[in-house]
């Protein structure tokens, strides 16, 4: 036998406990009043007892169910009050899935204003790198690097599709300032085995190298190889916009003017064909803001 009454039962014993009537708690729940009395039936076979006395001029309640009503209602109460929190929590935390390097990097420095402007609204950040599930992953608005074609997204492109080499002031001296990427042969490149490089040296005019004469240090991350530059250990290739406060210190310098792109940006990406939630809509106006400068 199960442990708890089945909750349309519980209800309906509220309602007519509460009106003493199965014709207006029939009216309350949008119910016939032959199930009203079957609800009522099941919850009294369960208990084993009679909660209600069928008088001539209505119903009252009985014994036990004067016992049971004032809990049954207490109870009722704290659980619509669970679910209305549970929803207004929902309601106002938005849940953005993003990758780590623009998190890191642009999003994360950029936050705050967006919450100041809308101090009701909680946001959660959700690292990662897959294409993200929105029906699945509690998700409400995502940014991916793509080329802004997924099916069933609407997608907003944000910019950030070039990149760059930058270093060290200390780095571009000891290897005795080069004059043009040519001249690239001596370096530690960081990510040496990274896509971008080929696309960068043919940007720049010139065959791509087979190999690297020196090795490299490997990276996961384009915040990570950032850092590394920055800290005099090579050459990185990095989006400009992510590494402005790196410029400003003087720790990051650009040795060559050539910008490349990968045929790839950066979108803000959400479901199409669908509402959406004021919280999502003042983000997407708030993001699109901040990019009127270009990534």
């Amino acid at each position: 036998m199960a442990e708890t009454p089945p909750l349309q039962a519980v209800k309906v014993f509220d309602a007519v406990a509460r009106h003493l009537n199965f014709t207006k708690a029939a009216n309350e729940l949008n119910m016939t009043q032959s199930a009203v009395s079957y609800q009522v039936k099941l919850l009294e076979d369960f208990v084993g007892t009679a909660l209600f006395r069928r008088e001539a001029r209505g119903v009252a309640l009985s014994e036990h169910g004067r016992t049971v009503a004032p809990l049954v209602r207490q109870a009722l109460g704290d659980l619509n009050q669970a679910f209305r929190s549970a929803r207004a929590e929902t309601a106002n935390l938005l849940v953005i899935s993003t990758l780590h390097t623009f998190a890191t990097n642009w999003l994360a420095p950029r936050l705050g204003s967006f919450q100041m402007e809308n101090p009701e609204i909680a946001v959660r950040l959700d690292i990662s790198q897959h294409l993200v599930n929105f029906h699945d992953d509690g998700v409400d608005i995502a940014i991916r690097t793509g080329k802004g074609d997924w099916p069933g997204l609407e997608s907003h492109c944000i910019g950030g599709g070039n990149f760059t080499v930058v270093c060290h002031p200390a780095y571009y001296e000891r290897i005795g300032r080069p004059k043009m990427p040519a001249d690239l042969t001596d370096c530690i490149f960081i990510g040496p085995t990274d896509d971008w490089w080929p696309v960068w040296f043919t940007a720049a005019g010139i065959e791509p190298p087979a190999a690297f004469k020196r090795p490299g240090i490997d990276v996961e991350t384009q915040q990570m190889a950032a850092v590394l530059a920055s800290a005099g250990h090579g050459l990185a290739l990095v989006h400009l916009s992510f590494v402005a406060e790196e410029f400003k210190a003087g720790k990051l310098i650009q040795p060559f003017d050539v910008m490349a792109n990968s045929g790839t940006n950066f979108y803000l990406v959400y479901p199409e064909g669908k509402r959406l939630p004021t919280k999502t809509q003042l983000f997407r106006d708030w993001i699109l803001k901040e990019v009127g400068q270009k990534l």
